[in-house]
């Protein structure tokens, strides 16, 4: 079985923390927001066997792009492969406008 490199954007690295900060301080939850944060970084771990399974995005820029999108719980996984390395780009909150976000980063 094909195992590709994970390699995580300094964006993507400070989104789950600012995933991990919203909820930890905002909502007074650091349990919740330890867990949140633990969660997302297993989905992406997952990512080092057969990412193809998460479909590209539907939209034609996008998808010209090679932009994948893993949901988890109310976040978003974005990355993109290329050769033997699997890039995630974002992590974003699925309740936010997604479109431009992706296109401010």
């Amino acid at each position: 079985m094909k195992h590709y490199k994970i390699q995580i954007t300094d964006k993507a690295l400070s989104d789950m923390e600012e995933i991990y900060n919203y909820i930890a301080e905002q909502l007074l939850a650091p349990e919740v927001a330890m867990g949140q944060y633990n969660r997302i970084a297993d989905a992406i771990e997952t990512l080092d066997t057969f990412p193809e399974r998460v479909k590209l995005m539907e939209t034609e820029e996008e998808r010209v792009l090679g932009l994948r999108q893993m949901p988890v719980d109310n976040f978003f996984v974005f990355f993109h492969i290329r050769e033997e390395r699997v890039i995630v780009t974002n992590v974003l909150y699925s309740a936010s406008d997604i479109a431009k976000r992706l296109r401010d980063s």
